[in-house]
């Protein structure tokens, strides 16, 4: 049976067609580039605000149709003020993953040398084929990921705009937007094999997430469409017993990082989608940051992390989280060390079989706020119903704070039409 979504009426957007330049009075020549976050619209609007590349003059304006234009525009200028328009959906791995290959590396042989019966699961990997996957990695990390400079906003040119197989760095810097952006979750193409994990049956580990905000602030996500694209979980094969795991996150925002806002974002058939903090034991450089919105967005087919949480001041409202039937479901929200979770006015549908319980998971004692959530159209304290079925995780009600930098506020009745209808990419009002 599917999830049962409840309907409302919602604002219909009609959906944006870019123009290159120029600054608007109608929506068909708004320029997307010059837009900054308004006023009061989550963390990432404290102090300064968050305006990214609004002022570039002419020279620091671009297009850019390729990975390798794309990678040489966010170098220019440093971090002058600068606006980077992505016409199309430019392939930051259109070589395939053969081009990464150290020479020697041999994945058949990977596979034998460190089968569990030759190599048990005592010890992690080591060896030729272990140091040549590394280097093979190594290549390929070099070539997916691109550094975005402070003052710099990325805008996606009409409905069908982004990034394929890229992982965009957002890492020590402060004042990015991205906006209007297809994004499709990088392929690890070299998972490392980790005998000892798991409890000692193992697992496929790997890297590259699609965006990383690490020590940054003032970033603004906004109108994206983030999802495994053509390469969903449920296509990829499994060796010693596994899944041959090539993903990691959609958005991560680790280390520091603080003022962030994330809204209107279609988040897709994705299982560790967002991590927000990512040690308990970083609470030296975590403590007090991590200040972070997350409003408007929609969550569908996600396994777990939407998000998971440690230290920081998540404020999560009015969005939409969608189960669907049949697929792997392990928890929504996750509370974490010292995190300060306010979740409120968000709606979930889940499908037949599928408790509300479940969309709260405890890792650490940390207090929330989950008030006026509505599960399948009825309005449900999900504190009540996680302790009552799962008594062994036993939450704490009030987070010890009240946002203050939120705009409207919409019913979580009318969340499931109004997030459907303009949550994603190409769907900017």
């Amino acid at each position: 049976m599917a999830p049962r979504i409840w309907h409302a009426h919602a604002i219909t957007c009609t959906a944006l067609v870019l123009a290159v330049t120029g600054t608007p009075a109608h929506a068909q020549d708004r320029d997307l580039g010059r837009e900054t976050l308004a006023a009061g619209d989550g963390w990432a609007s404290e102090g300064t605000g968050t305006t990214g590349g609004s002022a570039a003059d002419a020279a620091h304006v671009y297009t850019v149709t390729t990975w390798d234009e794309f990678r040489a525009a966010l170098k220019d200028g440093e971090d002058a003020p600068k606006i980077i328009k992505v016409k199309g959906m430019i392939d930051a791995v259109s070589e395939g993953c053969d081009a990464f290959e150290a020479d020697g590396y041999d994945f058949q042989q990977y596979l034998a040398d460190y089968d569990p019966a030759v190599w048990g699961h005592d010890t992690p990997v080591s060896g030729e084929q272990e140091d040549l996957r590394a280097a093979s990695a190594a290549g390929q990390d070099k070539a997916i990921k691109a550094n975005v400079p402070a003052n710099t906003t990325i805008v996606g040119v009409g409905k069908d705009a982004g990034i394929l197989g890229g992982s965009l760095q957002i890492k020590g810097v402060d004042n990015v937007i991205l906006r209007n952006l297809t994004i499709e979750a990088p392929v690890d193409c070299f998972p490392q094999w980790d005998p000892t994990d798991d409890n000692k049956t193992g697992a496929w580990n790997s890297e590259y997430d699609g965006v990383v905000v690490y020590g940054s602030t003032h970033v603004w996500i906004d109108h994206n469409t983030l999802s495994d694209g053509r390469y969903p979980d449920s296509s990829l094969p499994s060796y010693f017993g596994k899944v041959y795991q090539q993903h990691d996150g959609l958005v991560d925002i680790v280390r520091g990082a603080n003022h962030v806002t994330v809204s209107w974002n279609s988040f897709k058939d994705h299982d560790k989608t967002m991590l927000i903090g990512n040690s308990d034991g970083a609470g030296s450089t975590d403590s007090g940051k991590l200040k972070v919105t997350l409003h408007h967005n929609r969550f569908e087919g996600i396994v777990e992390r939407a998000p998971r949480v440690r230290f920081g001041q998540v404020d999560t409202y009015n969005n939409h989280y969608v189960v669907t039937a049949g697929q792997k479901f392990g928890y929504t929200f996750g509370i974490g060390a010292s995190s300060q979770l306010y979740a409120t006015d968000n709606a979930i549908s889940l499908p037949a079989g599928v408790s509300a319980a479940k969309t709260l998971k405890k890792w650490s004692e940390a207090p929330l706020t989950a008030e006026n959530n509505y599960v399948n159209g009825k309005l449900t304290d999900l504190i009540a119903v996680h302790n009552a079925e799962i008594p062994e995780e036993t939450l704490q009600s009030g987070a010890g704070w009240t946002p203050t930098l939120r705009t409207k506020v919409d019913s979580p009745r009318a969340v499931p039409g109004i997030v459907g209808q303009r949550a994603g990419a190409g769907k900017v009002c």
